[in-house]
């Protein structure tokens, strides 16, 4: 056996101990804590050595990692820990952590370089006051090394077993099969190229019609590529929650040819449906799920992998047995997953865990973004932020008298940027500097005044505060890719119409800040049934140039589907009063001809109640039923649930939204779609905005920013109605602008338009 694991990891494994307490935070940022590092090493004499890359063993485990600096005058090896705060108010566990990774350091380094002795620093830099706090150890070479083998042997038993648990799964992946007698039509061809990419390292878009067994047919070779030991893990990454489902039911099927397959597959889930004392903050002094978290957490991660499929019901049944947090314990249960089902947010966005552990691990993963034409909106938000003035004034009024003079502040520049803008809307080449400098100082003052006391900020204005640091950071990383506009409004709490300013960082090609996970992953697959125009997606997400493409011919045929352009009809907003008549008629006149179940996409909720409110009107015997704005889970379960249990009727939903992708109905439960828009996104000051820049990028703005995603969404809707190959059915594409040759380009190759 060969166990690799980094210095972190291991002490992370073996050094922690005592409560989950999250009060020490918010922590600097990635870039701060970048610019701290840098900030110390350069205040350090010539010579002095940084990031140095160390590695030593002990039996069978290697262990290895960057130690922050070395001073060869000093003898001196420094860990630098980046802060904001009170540095007495740190946990003591913490501390402790800390140490640890510094004297296994210290015992690499003297290792590496003969030495005898060696002082070892922990060097504490506030990111706000730029000052250092220098704690130091002095120990010989034997001292350090009987340190590092007593770390070293509490880990390895679990090293041991982890291995065995590796070389079983990696076995049993080799002698995988796919789990159906065939494959289907294309599903073969897609496989392929997915294993080719895990082989290669190489990224990957795939565009694949909808009802090929896309999930299984990338996760089968992805799983046969970790059986040859290419990848370590992989993750699959889901826009929604039915991608979730889907995943967990591939890894269901390929279980049932191999029962004992010794494969560990992680659902991670938000927060906020984890959490079991919503009401609590994460310290042991408020919940007592975090109270000795880190003291029972080792029973509790035995009692989990236990289980090979560790989904949500799972992972709290196995935290609760041993009294701690479900929500965190799945985080720790993600080191030790072979596949890891979650949110696009746990690898793309800007403290993305799995990201994160990746690089700490130096993990070689297989990425699969699944429906990844959703990507580039939840991108643009996850590197977008806003601040609102009736926000602001709302989280002043509770905020506690040593924040007052830097809201003062960022109030007096907020209201000078108000003042100086006399349009509503208007777009500025960059954040200001002295309204950026203002709110970098509120956030120094918050994390300080949240260390000392943290129970001191109410939850509207920490609300505030956490939305001005992430403004901060997008801020400091502003570029051709975001925007920053100001919108001016009216504060409808304030006791007079006081105007607002909303400032807002605007994310609008989100490739920079996702490049870098692609080239953290050993591959990262995109796959959808709408990745068209290619160029498009490449552009905005960041793949490169040199992303291997497949446009996999799906197994379904045109006589299949009938397509019908109502090419009459205009949807245009202009046209909305005189399209509802026509609108109506043919949904009515479809039905008497064919009786069955029938969705039907309008543009918004405003759209869909005029034109159900004149079919109720005029066809009252037509069973009607709606999406509503707001739907919870049950709410949406039972909007489904009639095509499932009624053979006939129409239910009416909005374009773009949760059932316009992702669900199945197959057969009879759906027989038809009409699509009354073509799904661009609305006209406006921001989305004008977005074209321009786009446009300056791509040279292709208009089609960016409003053709592509629109019809991106229509296809996705109308992929509704086919789902086998069994299945037959009509969408009608309800707009005269469906006649033109730029937007039938965009529909799928292999409909038949009449």
């Amino acid at each position: 056996m060969s166990y690799v694991v980094a210095v972190r990891a291991m002490c992370e494994f073996t050094a922690r101990r005592g409560d989950l307490d999250l009060r020490f935070t918010p922590a600097p940022t990635s870039l701060e804590g970048i610019a701290g590092h840098q900030m110390v090493a350069g205040r350090r004499a010539t010579g002095y050595e940084s990031e140095l890359a160390l590695s030593g063993s002990h039996r069978s485990l290697t262990v290895r990692g960057r130690a922050d600096g070395y001073d060869p005058l000093a003898n001196r090896l420094e860990e630098v820990k980046t802060y904001r705060g009170d540095l007495d108010r740190m946990p003591a566990n913490h501390r402790a952590l800390h140490w640890a990774q510094a004297l296994v350091y210290g015992h690499l380094l003297c290792r590496a370089r003969g030495l005898a002795e060696l002082t070892v620093a922990l060097v504490y830099f506030d990111i706000g006051s730029q000052k250092e706090t220098v704690l130091t150890q002095s120990h010989d070479a034997r001292e350090l090394e009987i340190f590092f083998v007593e770390q070293c042997e509490r880990f390895l038993d679990w090293a041991v077993q982890e291995d065995a648990h590796r070389a079983a799964r990696n076995a049993a992946l080799a002698a995988l099969q796919f789990p159906h007698a065939q494959f289907r039509r294309g599903q073969r061809e897609l496989a392929v190229a997915v294993y080719r990419a895990a082989r290669d390292g190489k990224p990957l878009m795939a565009q694949a019609p909808t009802g090929i067994g896309k999930t299984v047919a990338t996760l089968f070779p992805l799983l046969k590529a970790c059986g040859e030991d290419r990848l370590d893990r992989v993750f699959f990454l889901t826009a929604k929650t039915p991608g979730r489902a889907l995943a967990l039911e591939a890894i269901d099927t390929l279980r049932r040819n191999s029962p004992a397959l010794p494969l560990r597959t992680l659902e991670l889930v938000a927060r906020d449906k984890a959490c079991e004392h919503p009401d609590k903050a994460c310290n042991g002094e408020s919940c007592p799920l975090a109270r000795g978290f880190y003291d029972r957490l080792d029973a509790a991660r035995v009692t989990a992998l236990a289980t090979p499929r560790l989904d949500r019901a799972a992972v709290r049944d196995a935290a609760l047995a041993h009294e701690i947090c479900p929500y965190y314990l799945a985080q720790e249960l993600a080191r030790w997953a072979d596949v890891i089902i979650g949110d696009y947010n746990y690898y793309y966005d800007g403290s993305a865990m799995l990201y994160a552990l990746t690089q700490l691990n130096q993990w070689r993963v297989g990425v699969l973004v699944d429906e990844a034409h959703n990507l580039l909106e939840r991108a643009r938000r996850m590197y977008s932020a806003s601040l609102d003035q009736s926000a602001f004034r709302l989280a002043r009024a509770s905020a506690p008298a040593a924040l007052r003079k830097p809201l003062e502040r960022l109030q007096r520049e907020w209201n000078a940027l108000k003042r100086a803008q006399s349009v509503r809307y208007q777009v500025y080449p960059a954040v200001a500097p002295k309204l950026l400098t203002a709110a970098q100082n509120l956030i120094g003052a918050v994390t300080e005044q949240l260390a000392d006391a943290p129970l001191s900020i109410d939850e509207h204005a920490l609300r505030f505060f956490f939305d001005a640091m992430q403004f901060v950071a997008l801020a400091e990383q502003f570029g051709e890719h975001s925007m920053f506009d100001v919108t001016l409004g009216t504060d409808r709490h304030a006791p007079r119409d006081k105007t607002t300013a909303t400032l807002c960082v605007r994310n609008v090609i989100p490739a920079p800040f996702l490049a870098p996970r692609y080239a953290a992953a050993r591959t990262t697959v995109m796959f959808s049934g709408t990745l068209n125009p290619q160029h498009f997606y490449r552009d905005t997400l960041g793949l490169a140039d040199d992303t291997q493409w497949l446009d996999v011919d799906g197994p379904f045929r045109a006589e299949q589907l009938q397509v019908r352009v109502a090419a009459h009809v205009s949807t245009r907003w202009r046209d909305r009063e005189r399209s509802l008549a026509p609108i109506v008629e043919l949904i009515a006149g479809q039905y008497r001809a064919q009786p069955g179940n029938y969705l039907g996409f309008l543009s918004s909720f405003d759209y869909l109640q005029q034109v159900v409110a004149l079919l109720r009107e005029r066809h009252p015997e037509l069973p009607v039923w709606t999406q509503e704005p707001g739907m919870d889970e049950a709410a949406r379960d039972a909007f489904l649930a009639r095509f499932r249990t009624m053979n006939e009727g129409i239910g009416f939903a909005v374009l773009g939204g949760a059932f316009s992708e992702g669900i199945d109905l197959t057969g009879r439960q759906l027989i038809g779609a009409f699509i009354a828009t073509l799904g661009l996104p609305q006209i406006n000051d921001v989305n004008e905005q977005m074209r321009r820049t786009l446009d300056a990028r791509f040279g292709n703005g208009y089609d960016y920013m409003y053709l592509y995603p629109g019809l991106q969404k229509v296809v996705q809707a109308a992929g509704r109605v086919i789902r086998t190959e069994d299945d037959r059915g009509v969408v009608h594409l309800i707009d005269d602008r469906y006649r033109r040759p730029e937007v039938r380009r965009l529909l799928p190759a292999w409909w038949r338009v009449d």
